[in-house]
């Protein structure tokens, strides 16, 4: 377990600096950059525009802005100084991030908790009104686009009142005690969790239904009903774990399905997100702000494959002790 740890960790480096120098090659590559907008503007005088250029180091040739880009973050542990915000990148990263996994996890817990025992249930009782009614939510719930969703529940909250349109507090927030902003930020979270959820969930309860039935008709689960064992017990107890062993496996990508789902939700749905942050710094060309957040989507979404591979391993006896020799 701790090898497959650190192996993973080890290929982290390669990946995030392969990663990082395609962001910045693409970003060269766009016309022009923050200071481009800048130059339109006749009350800027060219000195002034020369001296941030000199002070962002945007009169550097690429190679070496991206040299001391690298430098920057080994030894100083500095993802550089926000164009446009006038903050140090790794601030506004913390924050926002933070926002995400908030919505993420939300969204990525209501998708484990409905889609399992749905998927359970349509495959205990296929050919029921409760199958077809599941499957029927699960066709529409992935043929139904986000932005859609997102612009239907908003129109939704707009009219009844019963949730907030957009963002992820009150203009009272701040005047609340912490158990009211804490239901505060809840109230705020619900919309935009169901629409990141809605694709997933659907998929998840599908796989976790088309699983289960091809482990009901598994030769050990026939010699299980054979001793006796009663129906509860057979799917509880047989069944169920190997039937989850796929979905373990499949953890992972939920995560960065999520993660690239929130870019879309945060935008459309006012939330404070990474999502929100990457996209204004790609409308103002911040370079070190997009490479921050790229960076950092990136590396929520390889941990949270590790995190799925240590599930798999944990679940399955058989994969553990593979990963144990070697």
């Amino acid at each position: 377990m701790i090898a497959l740890i650190l192996r993973r960790l080890a290929a982290l480096i390669p990946v995030l600096l392969g990663i990082s120098l395609l962001t910045f090659l693409l970003i060269q590559l766009a016309p022009g950059d923050y200071l481009s907008q800048m130059e339109m503007d006749p009350s800027v005088s060219r000195e002034s525009l020369e001296a941030m250029r000199q002070e962002f180091g945007l009169d550097r040739p690429a190679w070496q802005q991206y040299a001391i880009y690298l430098k920057n973050i080994v030894v100083d542990r500095d993802f550089g100084f926000s164009f446009s915000r006038r903050q140090p990148v790794i601030t506004i990263l913390f924050e926002s991030l933070g926002n995400t996994l908030i919505l993420s996890l939300a969204a990525a817990l209501l998708t484990w908790l409905l889609a399992i025992p749905l998927g359970v249930l349509a495959a205990v009782r296929q050919h029921s009104w409760v199958d077809r009614l599941a499957s029927g939510a699960g066709m529409i719930g992935l043929a139904i686009p986000e932005v859609f969703l997102a612009l239907l529940l908003m129109l939704m909250a707009y009219k009844t009142g019963w949730f907030p349109v957009n963002g992820m507090r009150g203009l009272d927030h701040d005047s609340l005690s912490w158990f009211g902003q804490l239901l505060d930020i809840g109230h705020h979270l619900v919309l935009p969790a169901l629409v990141l959820a809605t694709v997933p969930l659907a998929s998840r309860m599908r796989q976790m239904r088309a699983n289960l039935l091809d482990v009901l008709r598994a030769d050990y689960v026939t010699t299980a009903r054979a001793k006796g064992l009663t129906e509860r017990r057979v799917i509880l107890r047989h069944a169920l774990p190997n039937a989850l062993n796929p979905l373990i496996t499949l953890f992972g990508y939920t995560i960065g399905g999520l993660l690239s789902g929130s870019f879309l939700v945060e935008n459309v749905m006012g939330w404070p997100g990474l999502g929100r942050v990457a996209i204004e710094a790609l409308n103002t060309r911040d370079l070190y702000l997009v490479m921050g957040s790229v960076l950092m989507a990136s590396t929520v979404l390889i941990l949270g494959n590790l995190v799925a591979d240590i599930l798999l391993v944990i679940s399955d006896p058989r994969i553990r002790h593979g990963a144990s020799d070697g």
